[in-house]
């Protein structure tokens, strides 16, 4: 699923020059040369940004997105921008046409999402996040704060709503001898970019991809309606082996769990119903997060 990003993928950065930006735009750098081509801020337009790790690595700073794209060719944007001022940042790159927009932040206020949503309804970019980890094409590209030395090139699709979660798929892969194609962490809030079906439909579409571990967690609705495509696709021919997990089992009723989406509500949204709804739709949902390797060797050994 390299369709989304790979090695010749070209980033800006938007909220570069901050502490959080800087650390994990190095990281990237540093991740198989990830093509880092240039950041973004209102008031540093002309100036330079340069890594204190590699002091051959700088990047020229730009006034605005639509700047940046036009003078750099950008596929993507990653946005490292505080809370109060990343709906607006997210505005920007749809309205500079970037392909693809990644954002970390976490904590926006659901009104600027909604905004935001609507805004990405009517336009030619794809978002994923907010509050999310980003995207990680092992031994390609790099997009925000996945840990790169866990990943290693492989044949399985990872998509999850947890952050840390992801982590632990990739590492059970990788032990596995799998290895990964690409992981994706789609984030946990109410009102985001990229849903589960939007990442199931690209990693069944890609012949790279030979099995997918996909991992829910309580509150909404998303795992049910993916189960539901996943069986439709069926229909039509088109399955390949999963397994999958939800967290959040034992939490009771009404009780967030660190994400602002995972709130079971009106009877909806609860771990048993996701769990019997994945299971339907033939993923074998693991016991625990440390065995999702075991449980896919499980599945792909028949």
């Amino acid at each position: 699923m390299s369709i989304l990003v790979n090695k010749d993928t070209k980033i800006i950065v938007q909220g570069l020059t901050g502490k959080t930006g800087t650390f994990h735009t190095e990281q990237a750098l540093e991740y198989y040369g990830t093509k880092m081509v240039a950041g973004v801020h209102p008031k540093k337009g002309g100036e330079t940004w340069s890594s204190g790790v590699d002091s051959a690595a700088s990047l020229p700073i730009y006034a605005s997105v639509g700047e940046a794209r036009e003078a750099t060719g950008a596929d993507a944007s990653v946005i490292y921008v505080p809370p109060a001022g990343a709906g607006a940042a997210i505005i920007e790159a749809i309205e500079a046409e970037v392909p693809f927009i990644v954002c970390i932040t976490e904590g926006i206020p659901v009104a600027d999402m909604v905004k935001v949503k609507a805004k990405l309804e009517k336009s030619k970019s794809r978002l994923l996040g907010p509050n999310c980890p980003g995207i990680l094409t092992p031994e390609e590209c790099k997009i925000g704060i996945m840990p790169g030395s866990i990943f290693k090139k492989g044949s399985v699709g990872v998509v999850s709503r947890s952050g840390t979660l992801t982590y632990e798929a990739v590492f059970q892969t990788t032990n596995a001898g799998l290895g990964q194609t690409t992981a994706v962490g789609i984030g946990g809030d109410p009102v985001k970019g990229t849903e589960f079906i939007d990442v199931l439909e690209m990693f069944l579409a890609d012949d790279e991809t030979q099995s997918i571990i996909m991992i829910g967690e309580i509150g909404g609705s998303a795992e049910e309606d993916a189960a539901q495509f996943l069986k439709d696709e069926a229909k039509r021919g088109r399955s390949k082996p999963m397994a999958g997990f939800i967290a959040g089992r034992t939490a009771p009723p009404g009780r967030t769990m660190g994400h602002a989406g995972a709130v079971i509500s009106g009877g909806k949204g609860g771990a048993e119903d996701k769990i019997a709804a994945m299971e339907a739709a033939g993923i074998k949902v693991s016991p625990s997060p440390a065995k999702l390797g075991e449980t896919l060797l499980e599945v792909l050994k028949g």
